[in-house]
């Protein structure tokens, strides 16, 4: 029997560090091309130069492998978007750019943003069907609505439901998305501008 590869994280070598990033960067690059169905464990083995048993001394299956890339990816870019929020001088400025930041992450990571697509769509042979785009996913409409909260605490924004209003503002922010997915030629920082706009009609207080 092979040795297993240690349950513990910290206790993996520098190789097989190196080793588990390959094969995750392996997967996303074939479920980014090819779709989720069509990334088998051999692809992926293929794709890295090692065996499939060599894929499954790191990941035990296809589904831990599959999570641990899109774990990495949603890290990622919830990373790139907090660092851009925090960077902000007051509420509002954090919400513009928690907006912007969603729609240039998105911009300059085609690759992961179709990893994103491809594992919410999947649906296991039809017992887990995720929706595009699904705001409950990971804290994210979470995440704006406490954005927008801070923003009527400061008295710069007007009174609404703050969970409503979130799930509009990502669900845009999805549509433009979804769009230049599938239309290329769409304009995207033309189209962060104007949700931008779009956002600040729609929340701020007015005198």
């Amino acid at each position: 029997m092979s040795p297993r590869r240690s349950a513990d994280p910290e206790a993996a070598t520098f190789t097989e560090r190196a080793r588990r990033q390959q094969l995750i960067d392996c997967t996303i690059e074939l479920i980014s091309t090819r779709g989720y169905p069509s990334t088998s464990l051999s692809a992926i083995a293929e794709r890295a130069g090692v065996s499939k048993a060599g894929v499954l001394y790191h990941f035990s299956s296809k589904d831990n492998l599959t999570q641990a890339a899109l774990t990495q990816v949603l890290d990622q870019f919830g990373g790139y978007v907090r660092e851009r929020v925090a960077q902000a001088a007051d509420p509002l400025a954090a919400l513009l750019a928690y907006v912007h930041a969603m729609i240039a992450y998105q911009r300059d990571h085609r690759r992961q943003v179709r990893v994103i697509t491809e594992m919410l769509l999947d649906d296991h042979g039809g017992t887990r069907l995720k929706t595009p785009g699904s705001h409950d996913t990971y804290g994210r409409w979470q995440t704006l609505a406490a954005l927008l909260a801070d923003g009527q605490e400061a008295g710069v924004l007007r009174e609404f439901d703050t969970r409503t209003m979130s799930l509009a503002i990502g669900g845009a922010i999805d549509g433009v998305i979804g769009h230049w997915l599938a239309h290329p030629d769409l304009d995207l920082d033309a189209a962060a501008a104007e949700l931008e706009t779009f956002t600040l009609n729609a929340v701020v207080r007015r005198a």
